[in-house]
C-alpha cells in the first residue's frame, strides 16, 4: 500500500482548483436564447409547473439526483470533533465518491451546530432542496436523535451513513463469512467491540438477519455492558447482557464466533483470537489501525476469516460498496425515506454479488486471477461494477415493495442499462452492438488463445452469447491458463495448428494459398510451413469457410498481421487497399476517425479509397456518415503536400457520389465547429451539418489524434481497429487491448461476419 504522507495529501487537495468537488452545467448556455431559457424569463415555466403540482419538481430540477451530505464535525473520521468547517474535506469526499460510483451530485453542507434541536431545524428548512440526506460524521448519542426526528418530519432518504452504511457492509461480510465457515447466525456468539453510532446499528442489523441478542456481547470503554451498570443509553440498553461471569474483552471473546471491533486499534491479540471458537470470524474495523493487525490474526491460526476496513487486504468492509448505490436506488424511484427493507435488501444484494465469478476489470485492478468466494473473498470489492446494477435495483425494487416509492420502474433490464451507461460502463453504441452480435452470433477464431486476456475475452463473448468462439492453440497449455485464470473452456472449440489432426487441415490450406498466389512466387512447401503460423492458419480458416471471422494482433505486429491478410483474405475488387477506423465515443458524440492503421503514405487514390471505405463503415453502424476529409489548409489555402491529395480525393467522392455529406481539405477544429465553418466557408456541402466522420491525411496524423483524444479524455470509449475492405471478416487487436476492448472487437467482427453472409445469400 502507497504510504501517504502529510505533503502529498495538502498538495492534491490545494494544487489546482482547490478542493475535490465543482458544479458543472448540464443545459446549452452559449447562445441568448440558452440563457433566457435557463433563466428569465423561461424559468418561470418550470416553477409554475411545480407550483401547481409539487412532484414534478423531479421533472424540472435535479432534486432526484442530488443529495446533501451534511456535518457538524462532531465525529470526523478518527479526528473527534474538529469542527464543521474542519470536516469539510471530508464531506467533498463523499461527494466525490457518490458522483465517481454512483452518478449521484452532491452539495456538502457544514452546520455549525451541537444542538441536535438546532441542527434538525435547519436541516429541514434546506431539506426541499434536495432528493436525499446523506448524515455525516456527527457524533452519539445525538446522530441517533438527529436521524429519527429527519426521518419522521422529512419525506426524502435520510439516512446517516456512519451508522447504517457499515452496518450494511459488515452485514452482508458476516453473512457470507459464516457461510464460509459453516455456521449458523442463529446460533454464533457474537462480541462486539465498541458501542458508538456504527457498532449500534450493526448489531441491529445483525440481529435483523437472525442474530440471538442473547448470544451478543457488546463491549465500551468501559467493558463489557451488563444490564445490571447504571446511567445506560437507550441504545446501549438494547444489548447489554445479563451475564455477570464477563467483564473485560479478554474474558468476551473466550469460546465466541465472532468479533466485530469497531472501537481502536491493537485491543485484541493473538491468544484471544486463540481462545474463540473453530474458523472464527474476525472483523477488525477501526481505522487506520485495526483492533489487530490482519498479519497478526493470520498468524494466530490459520482458520481465521478476517476482515478489516482497510484496502491493502482482502474482505475491505467498506462504506462505499453501498451508500452510492442505496442513495441510487432510492433517488431513481424517488422515494420518501430509507426504511429497514431496503437495507436488508442492500445486504443480501451485496451478500449474493460475491459469489458470482468475478469481473476482469475487478481482478486487474487487484493483480490477482484468483477471486473466488472463500475465506479471502466474501464481500465484493469496491471497484466491482455490477454494485450499481444489483444493488441499486435491490434497494429500488424494496423501496417499492414497502410503498415507499413515488416513480416505480418498470423495465428492470433497461434500468440496469441505464446505470451502466450512467457510470460510463457500457453505451447505447456497445449495448447495441453486443445486442445485435447475440441475434446472430458466428464462429469466432482467437488467433492468440493462451494469452490471458484473449482468452478471457473468448470466454466472455461466449458467455454473453455473442459467438462461439475457437481458440487457436497448445490444448494442454491453454486448459492450463484457464485453470489458472479460473475460466471454463469446457464448451469451446480448441484448435492445435500444429498437431494438424483435422484431417489434414494444413496440407488443404496451404494447396488453396499457393494456388492462389501462384504468381506470386508461393510453393506448396513455403505456404505449408507458413501454416504453422497462428495468422495464416487462422485466416485459412475464415477463409475457407471452417469459421465466420478472426481476431488477432496481441502478439503480431501490424505490419506481418497486414502482409497475412493481404496474402490469403485479399483486398475487395473495388479497392486499391484496405484500411482500419476507430470509433471514438464522447461527450460531444460519436466520432469515426480513419485510416488509423494501414495506409502510411496514402496518395489521392487512395485516399479515396479510404472515405468510401468510411461511408461504408459508419453506414454499417446504421449512421448516416458526415465527413470531414482532414488537413493542415482550409480549401485550397495551401497549393502543395497532402492538400492537394486531400482536395483530389475530395473532388473525386463528390463526383462519384454526389448526394453524399462529404467535403474538405480542412483544419480539423473548421470540422468539428459548424458555426466556426459555416460563417467562414457557406459554400461547403457540410454546411448546417455535425461532422461525424474524420478522414486524416495519412496514418500518423489518423492514429496520433485518436490516441491524443484517448490520453486526454480517459473516459471516452474507443472501439478498434475497425477493418474495412478485405474480402473476409479479419479484425485486429493490439497489446494494449482489454479484454472490453476484444469483447467490443468481437461483437463488430460478429456482425461483420453476419452482413457478409446475407450479401452472399442475395
Amino acid at each position: 500500500m502507497v504510504k501517504i504522507t502529510k505533503e502529498a495529501a495538502l498538495e492534491y487537495h490545494a494544487a489546482g482548483r482547490p478542493g475535490k468537488i465543482e458544479v458543472k452545467p448540464t443545459k446549452p448556455y452559449h447562445t441568448q436564447t440558452d440563457l433566457s431559457l435557463a433563466y428569465s424569463p423561461g424559468v418561470a415555466f418550470p416553477c409554475l409547473e411545480i407550483q401547481q403540482n409539487p412532484d414534478e419538481v423531479y421533472k424540472y430540477t435535479d432534486k432526484g439526483n442530488l443529495v446533501a451530505v451534511i456535518s457538524n464535525g462532531t465525529a470526523v473520521l478518527g479526528l473527534g470533533d474538529i469542527g464543521a468547517m474542519s470536516g469539510k474535506p471530508v464531506m467533498e469526499g463523499k461527494g466525490l465518491l457518490f458522483k465517481i460510483y454512483g452518478g449521484v451530485d452532491v452539495f456538502d453542507i457544514e452546520i455549525d451546530e451541537q444542538d441536535p434541536e438546532k441542527f434538525c431545524e435547519t436541516v429541514e428548512k434546506i431539506a426541499p432542496t434536495f432528493g436525499g440526506i446523506n448524515l455525516e460524521d456527527i457524533k452519539a448519542p445525538q446522530c441517533f436523535y438527529i436521524e429519527e426526528r429527519l426521518k419522521k418530519t422529512l419525506d426524502i432518504p435520510v439516512m446517516h451513513d456512519d451508522q447504517h452504511g457499515t452496518a450494511i457492509i459488515s452485514a452482508a461480510g458476516l453473512k457470507n463469512a459464516l457461510e464460509v465457515a459453516g455456521k449458523n447466525i442463529e446460533d454464533v456468539k457474537i462480541v462486539v467491540n465498541g458501542a458508538g453510532a456504527a457498532a449500534i446499528s450493526c448489531t441491529k442489523l445483525y440481529v435483523a438477519l437472525g442474530a440471538q441478542v442473547k448470544n451478543i456481547v457488546m463491549l465500551d470503554s468501559k467493558g463489557v455492558i451488563t444490564s445490571d451498570r447504571e446511567n445506560l443509553t437507550e441504545q446501549k440498553k438494547l444489548f447489554a447482557t445479563d451475564r455477570r461471569d464477563v467483564h473485560t474483552l479478554e474474558e468476551a471473546v473466550k469460546g465466541a464466533d465472532v468479533f466485530v471491533g469497531l472501537s481502536k486499534g491493537n485491543v485484541l491479540s493473538k491468544d484471544m483470537i486463540r481462545s474463540m471458537a473453530d474458523s472464527p470470524i474476525v472483523f477488525a474495523l477501526a481505522n487506520p489501525v485495526p483492533e489487530i493487525s490482519y498479519e497478526d490474526a493470520m498468524d494466530s491460526r490459520p482458520d481465521v476469516l478476517m476482515s478489516t476496513g482497510r484496502s491493502d487486504y482482502p474482505n475491505q468492509i467498506n462504506n462505499v460498496i453501498g451508500f452510492p448505490y442505496i442513495f441510487r436506488g432510492a433517488l431513481d424511484v424517488h422515494a420518501r425515506a430509507i426504511n429497514e427493507e431496503m437495507k436488508m435488501a442492500a445486504v443480501h444484494a451485496i451478500a449474493d454479488l460475491a459469489k458470482q465469478p468475478v469481473p476482469d476489470v475487478v481482478n486487474d485492478v487487484y493483480h490477482v486471477n484468483d477471486l473466488t468466494f472463500g475465506p479471502k473473498y466474501f464481500i465484493p470489492k469496491p471497484v466491482d461494477p455490477r454494485l450499481i446494477t444489483e444493488v441499486s435495483a435491490a434497494v429500488a425494487k424494496a423501496a417499492m415493495e414497502s410503498g415507499v416509492a413515488r416513480t416505480p420502474i418498470k423495465d428492470w433490464e433497461k434500468y440496469k442499462q441505464e446505470l451502466r451507461q450512467l457510470l460510463g460502463q457500457e453505451t447505447k453504441l456497445t449495448r447495441k452492438l453486443h445486442d445485435t452480435a447475440r441475434l446472430h452470433p458466428q464462429r469466432v477464431v482467437f488467433a492468440e488463445g493462451g494469452n490471458p486476456t484473449m482468452l478471457k475475452a473468448a470466454v466472455q463473448a461466449k458467455n454473453e452469447g455473442i459467438c462461439e468462439p475457437i481458440l487457436l492453440g497448445n490444448p494442454d497449455r491453454l486448459n492450463r491458463v484457464a485453470s489458472r485464470l479460473k475460466l471454463d473452456l469446457s464448451s469451446i472449440e480448441i484448435v492445435d495448428m500444429r498437431a494438424d489432426n483435422e484431417q489434414g487441415r494444413r496440407a488443404k490450406f496451404a494447396k488453396h494459398l499457393a494456388e492462389k498466389r501462384a504468381r506470386e512466387g508461393y510453393s506448396f512447401e513455403e505456404a505449408y510451413d507458413k501454416m504453422y503460423e497462428r495468422n495464416y492458419f487462422g485466416m485459412s480458416m475464415v477463409e475457407q469457410g471452417d469459421a465466420d471471422a478472426f481476431i488477432t494482433g496481441l502478439y503480431t505486429k501490424y505490419s506481418n498481421t497486414i502482409k497475412v491478410a493481404k496474402d490469403v483474405i485479399g483486398i475487395r475488387d473495388e479497392y486499391k487497399t484496405f484500411g482500419t477506423m476507430h470509433i471514438l465515443n464522447t461527450q460531444k458524440g460519436v466520432y469515426y476517425i480513419a485510416d488509423t492503421l494501414i495506409n502510411r503514405h496514402p496518395d489521392e487514390d487512395v485516399l479515396t479509397d479510404i472515405a468510401k471505405l468510411s461511408a461504408g463503415t459508419v453506414k454499417f453502424f446504421n449512421e448516416e456518415p458526415v465527413m470531414a476529409m482532414l488537413s493542415y489548409s482550409n480549401f485550397g489555402t495551401d497549393a502543395i503536400g497532402s492538400p492537394i491529395k486531400v482536395k483530389k480525393a475530395v473532388a473525386e467522392m463528390q463526383k462519384e457520389f454526389p448526394d453524399l455529406a462529404i467535403d474538405g481539405e480542412m483544419q480539423v477544429n473548421y470540422a468539428l465547429n459548424k458555426d466556426l465553418r459555416d460563417e467562414k466557408y457557406p459554400f461547403s456541402r457540410l454546411k448546417g451539418k455535425d461532422v461525424n466522420t474524420l478522414v486524416f491525411p495519412n496514418l500518423s496524423s489518423a492514429n496520433g489524434a485518436y490516441k491524443l483524444l484517448q490520453g486526454l479524455n480517459p473516459e471516452a470509449e474507443i472501439i478498434g481497429p475497425i477493418q474495412m475492405g478485405l474480402n473476409k471478416p479479419i479484425h485486429f487487436t493490439d497489446s494494449e487491448s482489454s479484454v472490453q476492448d476484444i469483447v467490443n472487437i468481437t461483437a463488430v467482427a460478429v456482425i461483420d461476419a453476419y452482413v457478409e453472409k446475407i450479401k452472399n445469400q442475395k
